[in-house]
């Protein structure tokens, strides 16, 4: 009877840790390419503002967004620039890796 005890005990922990695996199991960055107009860039704290569409692949609707970017990336990029990106949400920010005009 204990060894049924333990199979069954093994059984009910697995059906609930199973899904805990899978909650904090790392999920694949989606990233997307999408235009816009910059309508701010703080080059200092490596962000920028970005008047867009919609972002389908990221699901965000078309607003005016702050992003995080690399500052060396912002060289020639200011406000009223139509500007090609590709951004991704990273650790629950959303983080432009790629900009151009």
């Amino acid at each position: 009877m204990a060894r049924l005890n333990r199979s069954v005990s093994a059984a009910v922990l697995l059906a609930f840790a199973a899904p805990l695996l899978v909650v904090s199991s790392p999920v694949a960055a989606q990233t997307a390419t999408a235009s816009g107009e910059v309508r701010r860039v703080d080059a200092a704290k490596g962000k920028i503002t970005i008047k867009h569409g919609e972002i389908g692949e990221l699901g965000l609707p078309a607003m005016t967004l702050v992003y995080a970017i690399d500052p060396a990336l912002l060289a020639g990029i200011g406000p009223g620039d139509k500007v090609t990106f590709t951004a991704s949400r990273q650790n629950g920010q959303y983080v432009i890796s790629k900009i151009s005009k």
